[in-house]
């Protein structure tokens, strides 16, 4: 067996304010995955207005609960926040994105992802507009 470390970095679409089911777009992109036979994919967003979780991959409407319960908890009201400069989706942005986390650690199982029967990776877009986002996916393992 051989121990197996790769780097690379992936983009995902630009998409509107939401959370979506981005797993196979970051699957699709992954090279050396297949010679992995046990290991780990540590995936991290190079930004600071987006978030990565992972959730429910099968119905729609847990993703719309969640922009729901997010736009409720975190209101973009620029009366409340200083830094509004890119406008009222700025900080509230930063804040959900803390909230959600930067990254996600997922095991691998034979050159897959070994995720449950339900789960999927979201990308978290906070910004009304944000644009592609960019990823740093390392894949460790043994081959």
């Amino acid at each position: 067996m051989s121990q197996i470390w790769h780097q690379q970095t992936l983009r995902l679409t630009s998409r509107q304010r939401g959370f979506h089911l981005v797993t196979d777009e970051i699957v699709s992109q992954l090279d050396h995955i297949d010679d992995i036979r046990i290991g780990l994919m540590h995936i991290h967003i190079l930004h600071t207005s987006a978030s990565l979780t992972l959730n429910e991959n099968a119905d729609p409407t847990v993703r719309e609960d969640f922009e729901t319960h997010f736009t409720r908890a975190v209101p973009e009201d620029t009366s409340l926040y200083q830094h509004t400069l890119e406008g009222p989706d700025d900080m509230t942005s930063h804040i959900k994105a803390s909230l959600l986390g930067n990254s996600l650690t997922l095991p691998i199982r034979n050159g897959q992802l070994a995720l449950g029967t339900w789960q999927g990776i979201y990308l978290c877009e906070h910004r009304n507009n944000g644009g592609s986002r960019s990823l740093i996916a390392t894949l460790t393992g043994t081959g």
